[in-house]
């Protein structure tokens, strides 16, 4: 069975590209454009095996995301992966803190995102 993915995104464009990689490579994909997006999903039954967020996007950002989503009942475990622009350490060392599983920089080529994914995901 096909692993499924939220990706949380503001931009369009990161958006369809990550889509495209992931479809290929074999799992479902949930979008949402924004943290509060995101987490309404969560909260309304969505129950991905992997969540995959930008940092600096409106209304509810990455690192409150990633606050909210392990505060859920029955998402402490769920692996959250940043894939953002921001480089920052102070900002990466928060969402780590905050229960970020991984930290990725963009751009970031498919092949490599898919590599990440499969080593967070075993059997994906």
């Amino acid at each position: 069975m096909a692993k499924t993915i939220l990706y949380v995104d503001d931009s369009t464009t990161m958006v369809m590209s990550v889509r495209s990689t992931l479809e290929m490579n074999g799992f479902k994909v949930e979008t949402a454009g924004d943290g509060e997006a995101a987490y309404a999903k969560l909260k309304s039954g969505l129950k991905p095996d992997l969540i995959i967020t930008d940092i600096n996007m409106p209304k509810m950002n990455g690192i409150e995301l990633i606050k909210q989503v392990k505060a859920l009942p029955g998402f402490r475990f769920t692996p959250i992966l940043t894939l953002t622009t921001e480089g920052s350490s102070d900002r990466r060392d928060e969402a780590k803190k905050l229960g970020a599983t991984g930290w990725l920089v963009k751009p970031v080529a498919g092949p490599d995102l898919v590599k990440v994914i499969k080593q967070l995901l075993p059997g994906a």
